[in-house]
């Protein structure tokens, strides 16, 4: 199988994964889906909410940041003022031949639509050179306040969450007494009307942020920008990310984006390619001189201690929650084998989630369906889901529901069987190394607690 091949079978199996044990949908999908648009099934929904939850702890419990969640509609001069109405736009030209649409910088990554060239594979459209001429395509998605839809009454979808941290700035510092340097964190929706949107939960329209600001004095910015790099990456590893699999990437100087004067990525290799989990930038002091200018409102920090008055460099930390719940995803995602009742072994697929981001704890198995052992599994798990998510299965062979189990990336499957009706005892399985132990009912919690939360 050709390279290419191999790399698209993998994230078909993850695709189907996804879909069969209940992580994420296709969006609207009775109705042939929306380009571009996912919804988190019930273990995505947990997987995602571990991962935020993950970031937050991380970012916020500690003495110098501070957490805010800012409304997604906001005062259009916030993005005049921000750059965004002038300068967030794609090159966007046509194929002449298939109708399709593409960003001019990626057209090496796309491909025709295939009914332009009906009994012929489809072709890059480079390789046909005719498209129209680039034009620039603003990615805000524009929507009215009120009932009267008129220019005055334009406002935007949020296309990053950064902005409601700066204009929050001096509401933040003011109550909270924050001395420099000290940071805002936030988690929240974005929206940008991607050209092309691709590669599973990569590109999207709709989207979650996690980003963190840090406001600094002008003369500490390289040393907290080494600071967040580091804090960053190891964040992932941390979490059970694989080494090998995450790079920096700087941006050269003649890409950076207007606000920068510094950027770096951290990137993992997807089995697409390498692509952009998160960005680490110093952004100067250009948001805040911005808002300033724009608002009337002086973004400024005064010094108790030198008396000066000035306003702060920012270094911000920008991730992003749907590519980190993919990165995390694929990276868990391993096929090895496993033994069978008979003795033989047979394919195994499963998540090796890092315990704490796993949408289940733990799994509940009744041996059989009689003799008591439904009520026992049942108590146990009325009292394990006081503390964390536990899952409940009593159909089918229990070699079976351990594969199911793995697929889901649940750390630990627990059988109750005839024995623990005698001494209180129960079977626990790890899933990554698949050893069975046997403990005491009144163990099973602290057991799960220690390597989960």
């Amino acid at each position: 199988m050709a390279k290419n091949e191999v790399k698209n079978d993998i994230m078909d199996k993850i695709v189907s994964l996804s879909k069969r044990r209940g992580f994420v949908f296709q969006s609207s999908e009775i109705y042939g889906g929306l380009n571009g648009c996912w919804d988190y099934g019930p273990l995505g929904v947990e997987l995602l909410n571990n991962i935020k939850l993950a970031w937050w702890k991380t970012m916020t419990y500690r003495d110098d940041i501070e957490g805010l969640d800012a409304s997604i509609l906001m005062h259009p001069k916030v993005w005049e003022a921000s750059g965004h109405i002038a300068n967030f736009t794609d090159p966007m030209i046509d194929c002449k031949e298939c109708k399709a649409r593409f960003r001019a910088d990626q057209i090496e990554d796309c491909e025709c639509g295939s009914r332009a060239y009906k009994g012929r594979k489809a072709i890059k459209c480079f390789e046909e050179g005719k498209f129209t001429e680039a034009r620039q395509f603003n990615l805000m998605f524009k929507t009215f306040i009120g009932a009267i839809e008129s220019e005055d009454a334009v406002v935007y979808l949020r296309p990053e969450t950064a902005q409601g941290i700066y204009v929050n700035f001096l509401n933040v510092k003011d109550s909270t007494r924050q001395k420099l340097p000290f940071g805002i964190a936030q988690i929240g929706k974005a929206f940008r009307n991607e050209i092309n949107t691709r590669n599973f939960l990569f590109r999207t329209r709709e989207f979650e942020q996690m980003e963190m600001q840090y406001f600094i004095r002008p003369e500490d910015d390289e040393k907290w920008y080494e600071y967040w790099k580091e804090q960053r990456i190891n964040w992932y590893f941390e979490h059970g990310m694989k080494k090998e699999k995450l790079n920096f990437v700087p941006h050269p100087a003649d890409k950076l984006a207007h606000y920068a004067k510094a950027a770096i990525d951290i990137e993992y290799q997807f089995p697409f390619g390498w692509g952009e989990l998160e960005g680490i930038h110093n952004r100067g002091n250009y948001d805040l001189t911005q808002h300033t200018q724009f608002s009337g409102k002086k973004m400024e920090y005064f010094d108790d201690q030198t008396k000066e008055r000035f306003i702060p460099n920012v270094i911000e930390t920008s991730a992003g929650a749907s590519r980190s719940f993919m990165a995390f995803l694929t990276d868990a995602y391993e096929e090895d084998e496993a033994p069978t009742a008979d003795g033989k072994v047979e394919k195994r697929t499963v998540l090796r989630l890092h315990p704490k981001l796993a949408p289940l704890k733990c799994a509940i198995f009744p041996l059989v369906n009689k003799d008591g052992l439904q009520e026992v599994s049942k108590n146990i798990v009325s009292d394990l889901q006081k503390s964390f998510k536990v899952f409940y299965d009593e159909s089918g062979a229990v070699g079976r529901r351990y594969r199911r189990q793995d697929e889901c990336g649940t750390p630990f499957c627990v059988t109750i069987d005839y024995d623990t009706i005698k001494d209180n005892t129960v079977t626990i399985r790890d899933r990554d190394s698949m050893k069975q132990e046997r403990i005491g009912i009144d163990r099973i919690k602290e057991y799960v607690m220690l390597k989960v939360l």
